[in-house]
């Protein structure tokens, strides 16, 4: 589940007034998904409230989930990077304590869980969720684990795209049945599955 996205952005034309419709329709994206749902989620909504052309928004996207993808892929990065510092037990614990908290007050966790909801069982979404935005993530967490295993400050069980999963598995679930993730859950899944170093 960051700095600067690694996937490449789809050309513009490069200048201002394009980058500000650009991020018209990603802030209206996700502001609509939060208020009516992915379902209730249409292409004329987002470019009514964007204040821009329909005919825009299918120039530079071809769907409703690839609006959400590149909305879920900036917002994420921005305030949910994954550590590149030197890696402690703290600040892999403050990780995940970030990314219960991502899901459940930020509307950049709402468009996640719609995604991977949507990726359930429509196979083109389960493609470009796992190609845009999990499998990238996916491999910056697992380079945390290791860099942190390497340290010495975490001696996770299992494998790491294991651990990954009991971690995070649990905070989603709890994210999509619960009003909130309380914060001795996460501090638990840490403690049992990374044996954290003592401070």
């Amino acid at each position: 589940m960051s700095a600067v996205s690694s996937q490449p952005r789809r050309p513009r034309s490069g200048s201002r007034r394009d980058e500000a419709a650009r991020l018209a329709v990603l802030h209206a994206a996700d502001d609509l998904l939060v208020e009516h749902g992915f379902g209730a989620l249409t292409v004329e909504a987002i470019a009514r409230r964007a204040g821009v052309a329909k005919q825009t928004i299918y120039r530079w996207w071809p769907s409703k989930v690839e609006i959400l993808l590149d909305t879920l892929v900036e917002d994420s990065d921005k305030r949910l990077p994954v550590p590149t510092e030197e890696p402690t037990a703290q600040n892999i614990r403050d990780y995940f304590r970030g990314f219960a908290r991502f899901l459940t007050r930020d509307p950049a966790g709402k468009v996640l869980l719609a995604l991977i909801a949507e990726a359930q069982h429509d196979p083109g979404t389960a493609k470009s969720f796992h190609k845009r935005y999990f499998g990238p993530r996916r491999d910056r967490e697992r380079d945390m684990l290791a860099r942190g295993t390497d340290a010495g400050e975490i001696a996770p069980k299992l494998a790491p795209d294991a651990t990954i999963d009991a971690l995070a598995g649990p905070i989603v679930y709890c994210a999509l049945t619960g009003p909130g993730i309380p914060r001795d859950v996460v501090d638990t899944l840490v403690e049992d599955l990374l044996r954290p170093r003592s401070a």
